[in-house]
């Protein structure tokens, strides 16, 4: 399958819908047909190759090619292929392109025309009501914009200009609802409607003023509202349509929300996306993804959630046993190490062979860190990281548990240097012998990784680094 990369815009213009009215309409679902058959004609072009393409969540994928006939035609055939509903193109080696649906179970017989001077323009289709609605939309949208323009040439005044767009665009949104109303269980309903925002509300029933969280709760209830979350087409729609909607709702509304907030709004909206098995295991693998390569400290309580609610429990069918079982166990590895959970107890020797435990320093605070002086970022992170440190560990009753996490023969010595250099005047550790594979139970794959553990040895925060370190102690000392 080749990856298509061009812009993302013709179908997007007539998405935008500004009033709030109307819920999405559900269709019942049927298997696709079998097998497709498409022919393509551009009078008065010159190419010789043409792709057919589909949208898959943020990315545009050429899966079929077809060469031009001897009567100008570019033919697509496969008896065998299955294409799933969504939106498709035909497009050409320059990224010219054109888009249209497969939908509604329609025969996937059919025969497109268009001009050289405007793909899009020009588009017409015989064997497809879905794409007859489709084009016939682009023309009153493009009559639309004909008219804008000739307006901002004639109305010189700014005032009436500004009024004569407003009820312009009124009436265009009075037309795309009742094309929804009219056609509520077609592909560009289903479009139309996925890119629509909730209204939020500035007061309760009873009439009383929301408070700015009241207000955010109830765009995150609502935010998708309208989008189709249960039709398998969503996920092959242009990335505007879902997939950056997801996205904002992750990064942009779910911003600095607490991981259990994270976690009740994933649910929900997973749940939603149930019915369709493809969104759902889009969702699963895009949500569970991203909170394992997150950095944020607490936010792998989101992906040790998705792992015990849809891996271990068997929903995730597509996944290999070995998949499966590595996730699972990884995730059994974070849940011991979450925030606010007891650290694994470590009974380990220090660089002058002291036998030291973990649980028997006696400090407010213990800074547990794993690194190497054969590691490149530790060798900037640590005597940085200590200077820091060293500045509060009187005043604040801190001790650092410094583990070498590389101990053989050939590091030993460069560790000991690095110790005399930087003057690191806390508990250093040879990794060794101990009483556990803290590799393993820390899940130590990348150096440096730095803890901050309380009195009673629960985890305050970790993945740290030297400044984020100071940023914690600053904030729970209360330091100004």
């Amino acid at each position: 399958m080749k990856k298509l990369n061009f812009a993302i815009l013709l179908i997007i213009a007539l998405l935008t819908v500004n009033c709030q009215t109307a819920n999405a309409s559900k269709a019942k679902k049927k298997e696709p047909y079998k097998g497709y058959r498409f022919t393509f004609a551009v009078i008065g072009g010159n190419d010789t190759v043409m792709y057919l393409g589909n949208y898959y969540a943020g990315g545009t994928y050429a899966f079929d090619t077809a060469r031009i006939s001897s009567k100008g035609l570019f033919v697509f055939e496969n008896k065998d292929r299955v294409l799933k509903p969504g939106l498709y193109f035909f497009s050409n080696p320059e990224g010219n392109y054109v888009e249209f649906a497969v939908y509604n179970n329609e025969k996937l017989d059919m025969q497109f025309v268009t001009d050289v001077s405007g793909w899009q323009t020009h588009m017409s289709v015989k064997g497809s009501k879905e794409n007859e609605l489709i084009f016939k939309f682009h023309q009153l949208n493009r009559a639309h914009y004909r008219t804008l323009d000739s307006a901002q040439v004639n109305i010189k005044d700014s005032a009436a200009l500004a009024e004569f767009k407003r009820k312009l665009n009124h009436s265009l949104d009075s037309t795309k609802f009742a094309f929804i109303e009219n056609n509520p269980n077609s592909m560009l309903a289903l479009l139309m409607n996925a890119t629509r925002e909730p209204s939020v509300p500035t007061t309760d029933s009873a009439g009383n003023k929301l408070t700015d969280f009241q207000r955010w709760e109830y765009y995150m209830d609502h935010y998708f509202d309208y989008t189709r979350l249960d039709d398998d087409a969503m996920i092959r729609t242009p990335e505007l349509v879902f997939h950056k909607r997801l996205v904002n709702y992750l990064d942009v509304a779910l911003k600095n929300a607490p991981p259990e907030t994270v976690i009740k709004y994933v649910d929900k909206l997973i749940e939603k996306a149930r019915p369709s098995k493809e969104n759902f295991r889009y969702l699963v693998h895009t949500i569970a993804e991203k909170y394992l390569q997150s950095n944020i400290m607490s936010y792998d309580a989101v992906y040790v959630h998705m792992v015990k609610k849809y891996v271990a429990t068997g929903e995730c069918d597509w996944m290999s046993p070995s998949t499966i079982d590595n996730n699972v166990k990884r995730a059994e590895t974070w849940e011991r190490l979450l925030i606010g959970k007891k650290a694994p107890q470590l009974i380990m020797r220090d660089d002058k062979g002291k036998l030291h435990s973990l649980y028997d320093l006696n400090h407010k605070y213990t800074l547990l860190i794993f690194w190497s002086p054969t590691c490149g970022h530790c060798k900037t992170v640590i005597p940085d990281l200590y200077n820091r440190f060293a500045r509060y560990r009187e005043k604040y009753d801190i001790e650092g548990f410094a583990i070498l996490s590389e101990p053989d023969e050939s590091t030993r010595p460069k560790w000991h240097e690095f110790i005399r250099t930087h003057g690191l005047n806390w508990i250093n550790i040879d990794g060794g012998e101990a009483n556990i594979d803290w590799r393993e139970v820390y899940d130590i794959e990348t150096t440096p990784q730095i803890y901050l553990l309380d009195r009673d040895k629960k985890i305050i925060a970790k993945k740290l680094s030297a400044s984020s370190f100071e940023e914690v102690i600053k904030a729970i000392e209360h330091i100004d």
